[in-house]
């Protein structure tokens, strides 16, 4: 199965730049993130849009923190990657009109919803400032 590594790959490019003073070049976190430019601009965009970094173009830009990391949580960040499902499970349709069925999908519906509200919960609580915490008290 292939996981969307997203959140992850975000979560540690923003301690990253906040351990560095809050600034860092498309070429840095590239070859960090062991990607290209292109994919970094391009995934660097979704946290421009949430108001998270700013971006300089030219020869000495760059991106740049906009906030500070005790005012962004786990899950702004998480909210600001446009996803699809949180989890690879779902409801079956292989025959609606079974009363079997509908009752296994419901189930399995309500359980995924509560089990998102859970995880997105979780993602609430966590600063990313607890995180860069936890990096510098190592």
């Amino acid at each position: 199965m292939t996981y969307d590594t997203r959140l992850a790959r975000l979560l540690h490019v923003l301690i990253h730049m906040f351990l560095r003073g809050g600034m860092t070049t498309s070429a840095t976190l590239a070859q960090m993130l062991h990607t290209n430019e292109v994919v970094v601009r391009r995934t660097m965009a979704a946290l421009r849009a949430a108001g998270m970094v700013t971006s300089t173009g030219g020869r000495n830009g760059g991106w740049a923190l906009a906030k500070d990391l005790d005012t962004i949580t786990v899950r702004d960040v998480f909210e600001a990657i446009s996803h699809g499902a949180v989890f690879a499970i779902g409801p079956a349709d292989d025959n609606p009109a079974c009363p079997v069925e509908r009752v296994a999908n419901q189930f399995v519906a309500n359980s995924l919803h509560e089990a998102e509200q859970t995880l997105l919960e979780h993602l609430g609580a966590k600063l990313l400032s607890d995180l860069a915490a936890e990096i510098v008290a190592r």
